[in-house]
């Protein structure tokens, strides 16, 4: 009642502070709501004030649905940010727009690297047609991290973002894309990135296909360093291999002789030879 009566005569009975004290003994819900319209048409500056006060009580996704309408989302950002730790949709896709409309490309990364939960796919259909070349790294971002990663490659290559188009075929883990993405920078050609996506996708592209087609291609001097690391590497491992079989054989050795020398000191033994001899 005294909620509704500061509301009604607001000109002499109203002032921000008391209002959210009253507003946190309330057990209505629909005044809440009733309390933020107010706020809307007559205080909006002291909305997210209200919004703090009665944070805990309130229904985070209906507080959107009810300020989207009014068109006025924006001034209710900080209460949004406060909120966003519950990783609610709606929050996300209401500040994940606001960052967008402010083309706050740093704010709306590392949103949707924290919180995910909201129509990633849809999301990013909307960043990849959009002006501004980050917001379409974003998209890409996205795709990425739904396992799109062919689309996103393809996306990437759009915008010739080559070092994008070389991670995500490497965090794909499939050497089909990676070499795929390699036989792309051949028939380019470019030479420089053709050397680089060797390195970034090392551990997925086959050497005896890189060396192909560095042959066919006329690219041999872009490919001899990774080459060369290749055959450190493969050298660098037959030496362990040959370590641990040498060491195994020694032991094998260690142990046929050890057996042999227990079989040899109880034949003695049982001859009466350099052993003990017992009478009954």
């Amino acid at each position: 009642s005294a909620a509704n009566t500061m509301m009604a005569h607001s000109d002499i009975a109203w002032t921000h502070e008391e209002f959210c004290v009253v507003m946190q003994k309330v057990s209505n819900f629909e005044i809440f709501y009733r309390a933020i319209s107010f706020y809307l048409e007559e205080h909006a500056s002291e909305l997210n004030g209200l919004l703090t006060a009665i944070q805990s009580k309130i229904d985070h996704a209906r507080v959107v649905q009810q300020v989207r309408k009014t068109t006025h989302l924006a001034l209710i950002m900080p209460y949004l940010k406060a909120v966003q730790v519950d990783n609610l949709s709606a929050v996300n896709d209401a500040l994940n727009e606001l960052y967008i409309e402010s083309e706050d490309i740093e704010n709306l990364r590392e949103s949707i690297e924290k919180y995910d939960g909201f129509d990633q796919v849809a999301f990013a259909q909307k960043l990849e047609k959009h002006d501004l070349l980050e917001m379409r790294r974003i998209a890409s971002l996205l795709y990425t991290k739904n396992g799109r990663f062919k689309q996103s490659i393809d996306l990437s290559k759009q915008d010739e973002v080559w070092k994008d188009c070389m991670t995500t075929a490497r965090d794909s883990g499939q050497q089909e894309l990676a070499e795929s993405l390699l036989k792309f920078f051949v028939e380019k050609p470019d030479g420089e990135c053709f050397a680089a996506c060797l390195f970034t996708c090392y551990d997925l592209i086959r050497p005896d296909m890189a060396l192909e087609l560095a042959w066919r291609h006329k690219l041999m001097d872009f490919c001899m360093p990774y080459m060369i690391q290749t055959m450190r590497e493969y050298t660098s491992r037959l030496d362990k291999l040959e370590k641990k079989v040498t060491k195994k054989d020694e032991e094998e050795q260690k142990e046929k002789s050890a057996a042999n020398d227990f079989v040899a000191t109880n034949m003695m033994g049982q001859n009466g030879i350099g052993g003990t001899t017992f009478e009954f």
